[in-house]
């Protein structure tokens, strides 16, 4: 067998909706796109609120937007995207929940949740990177880890910040930072779940024409 012709990562799905070109340049522009794009679509999925009184951390749709920017994009420009988000709020853009951004909001509570999504689209888009999103067990598995990596991520900060336990006590971090979100965010990892199947079953319908 010609060790070239199998691929060391398969095609993710952002492959097939943009077909990667051959020459070097085109590809970096192309994946410069898709990066900007996805860090953009977090932006915008950050601004559906629900504000928590008794917690600094709102419920957004940003934790969907990350995890299918994982699934479509895979392990590095998913990450990227992430960052990129987070970076452009860090300079003042208000793409943060609720319209915020800016130093403070992006490396205060709220923090470890940033790096979290970094964290949460590497680990799913390495998974997508296996082809292991293309069935609904497989996919619903790997939007539940990279929801997990959010929540260690954001838990651990949120202790830090606040200079509460991280689970111990009256008052401890998964108490503000993850139990009012599960019920939310188990709809979200089901819907990113059950999405990713569904795109790559189109693409499968197009592909044989």
């Amino acid at each position: 067998m010609n060790p070239t012709a199998v691929p060391s990562i398969r095609p993710v799905l952002a492959d097939h909706i943009w077909a990667p070109s051959s020459e070097r340049s085109r590809t970096a522009v192309r994946t410069a796109v898709l990066v900007t794009g996805f860090a953009l679509f977090t932006a915008a999925m950050a601004q559906i609120e629900v504000p928590l009184g008794f917690t600094p951390v709102p419920l957004t749709g940003q934790t969907l937007a990350v995890l299918v920017a994982g699934a479509s994009l895979g392990m590095r420009a998913g990450a990227a995207s992430q960052g990129l988000y987070w970076l452009l709020g860090l300079i003042g853009l208000p793409f943060y929940a609720g319209g915020e951004g800016g130093w403070q909001n992006g490396t205060g509570a709220t923090l470890g949740y940033f790096v979290g999504f970094v964290v949460a689209a590497a680990i799913v888009g390495r998974l997508a990177e296996r082809q292991s999103v293309r069935s609904l067990g497989a996919s619903m598995s790997a939007m539940a880890l990279g929801s997990i990596a959010i929540y260690v991520c954001g838990a651990t900060w949120l202790a830090h910040d606040l200079g509460i336990p991280v689970a111990a006590g009256d008052t401890n971090a998964i108490e503000l930072g993850v139990t009012p979100f599960l019920v939310g965010d188990v709809i979200k990892l089901a819907l990113a779940g059950a999405l990713m199947p569904a795109a790559w079953a189109t693409v499968d319908r197009l592909r044989r024409g």
